[in-house]
């Protein structure tokens, strides 16, 4: 058994989450945010057989796209001035970070 974590924009997560259902897998959702563009996400906690992680996976690769996004200008706060970019600029988010980890043991009470 595998333990699937799965860290989706939270524009993504409802349809991920239909489709985890669609397909059996239960998963548990978790509020989470992240820390470049400190923006919302959802981090999915899927336990798998051995045998239906790749299924997951796929599953994860369909309903979570990357896309562009205006991120605000940064301050440098005593940082370095000279790479202080004082206009938004648009950067890559979405798409999904996932850990597959083994599971020693499970329990349902």
């Amino acid at each position: 058994m595998k333990l699937i974590t799965a860290v989706v924009q939270d524009q993504d997560s409802n349809k991920l989450s239909q489709a985890l259902i669609k397909h059996q897998f239960r998963a548990t959702k978790l509020a989470s945010t992240g820390g470049f563009l400190r923006a919302g996400n959802t981090t999915f906690m899927i336990g798998v057989e051995d045998d239906r992680v790749q299924e997951a996976l796929e599953l994860i690769r369909k309903n979570c796209q990357s896309r562009e996004q205006v991120a605000p200008p940064v301050s440098p706060m005593g940082g370095n001035v000279d790479a202080y970019v004082p206009y938004p600029v648009e950067v890559p988010v979405g798409g999904a970070t996932v850990f597959v980890l083994p599971v020693e043991q499970f329990h349902q009470f």
